[in-house]
């Protein structure tokens, strides 16, 4: 099935992130290829995962605790839970999923190497999403592209930031210099200078955004997340410990780099909480806030500016609902504004499941889907696994 060029066609995006908590679909009208590409969104959902699927992908980011058989049922399960967030999506906009052309699944990343290591003489990279794409083809009927990262570690790269591409497409313009910026677990940017071509874009993960504070969060106040970053405003940055944190090797590597859970999960927020002393949780927790947005300032004076102007930031993913990371980003950047997607039609939530119904779009019709200038890889290629759709079964 390759897409249409004219008139458009229905898709589904699929995104779980490094927060794990939930699944966010998107229902969207796509028209054309490549940059002819534009985008309608009818309905986005995040539906949240229960306490026992959240208790499940916990043991699977859990090295000790994710067997070989955890991984493979929860690859399934995982699928079954991706399914019906198509599902849902599709009956609460009104739409059958007859009329659906695709879907595009990123599924949920339980481990991503990027930095080889040598096996019997080979240099090894590695990355692992489950939310197994043939049990989301089977229940949904609907032609499904899923594994979009392991194309380009393939061909050299580091298998992220995958966004960019979409970025490019969507937000580039032809005077001003834009910063796309995505707060979820991890913080990554895409640079787009004026007039851009794919060549001139450069995009890379500039460490942790909502899974340190989260973590922390979980930690200190036996909440989920500080809600609205209301805590951490009541506190006050300690600046040894903010000093301390900045020198960690990873904010000084220049692009392209990606992280992930491994570098700034669990392991990372247990080092913050060795290194804080005595330091109560409003304290840490306003430090915690000042490491993001200082790392992604600073990632962006170094790696970003001598390339081009800034001329806009646009913001998006789950931390723009946190008001004090927002005003500290602000802050940082100002006078530049920083704004969010929704100023664009596409709300901060939706953006990247989005960005992947897009990605699936482009692989159906044989076209490339990373850019090599944000993700190391060797040429452009494209991404995913197809697996065709047919006759709907239910469970």
């Amino acid at each position: 099935m390759r897409p249409k060029r004219d008139g458009e066609e229905l898709a589904i995006g699929l995104m779980s992130g490094t927060s794990y908590d939930g699944i966010t679909a998107a229902l969207v009208a796509i028209r054309g290829v490549g940059l002819a590409t534009r985008v309608r969104l009818l309905a986005h959902e995040t539906y949240p995962y229960s306490a026992g699927a959240h208790h499940i992908l916990n043991c699977l980011m859990d090295s000790e605790a994710a067997t070989r058989e955890l991984i493979c049922r929860g690859n399934v399960f995982l699928g079954e839970l991706f399914a019906q967030a198509a599902i849902a999506i599709a009956r609460e906009a009104g739409v059958p999923m007859g009329k659906i052309a695709l879907i595009g699944s990123h599924g949920q990343t339980i481990e991503h190497l990027p930095e080889p290591a040598v096996m019997c003489r080979r240099r090894i990279t590695g990355t692992l999403q489950v939310g197994e794409p043939c049990v989301i083809a089977e229940r949904t009927g609907v032609t499904t592209v899923a594994d979009f990262r392991p194309r380009d570690m393939a061909a050299g790269g580091q298998g992220a930031p995958l966004v960019p591409y979409v970025d490019y497409l969507l937000f580039r313009h032809e005077s001003l210099g834009r910063v796309m910026l995505n707060i979820g677990g991890i913080a990554n940017v895409t640079y787009l200078p004026p007039a851009c071509r794919p060549r001139d874009v450069v995009a890379f993960d500039t460490g942790p955004g909502n899974m340190l504070l989260d973590g922390l969060a979980r930690i200190m106040t036996r909440c989920d997340f500080d809600k609205d970053g209301a805590l951490a405003a009541k506190g006050r940055v300690n600046k040894p410990l903010l000093a301390r944190l900045l020198r960690y090797r990873y904010f000084r590597r220049p692009p392209p780099k990606s992280t992930g859970r491994g570098e700034f999960g669990q392991r990372f927020v247990s080092r913050v909480i060795d290194a804080s002393g005595a330091l109560g949780a409003a304290n840490l927790l306003a430090t915690a806030t000042a490491l993001t947005a200082t790392t992604i300032h600073e990632a962006c004076e170094c790696f970003i500016r001598p390339r081009g102007p800034i001329d806009e930031v646009i913001a998006s993913g789950g931390g723009v609902h946190n008001l004090t990371l927002m005003k500290r980003l602000a802050r940082a950047f100002a006078p530049i504004a920083v704004r969010t997607t929704d100023d664009f039609g596409i709300p901060a939530d939706a953006k990247e499941a989005v960005a992947f119904a897009v990605l699936a779009h482009e692989t159906l019709a044989g076209r490339p889907g990373n850019l090599p200038s944000a993700t190391g890889a060797r040429k452009a290629v494209v991404l995913g696994k197809i697996v065709p759709g047919g006759r709907r079964t239910k469970r």
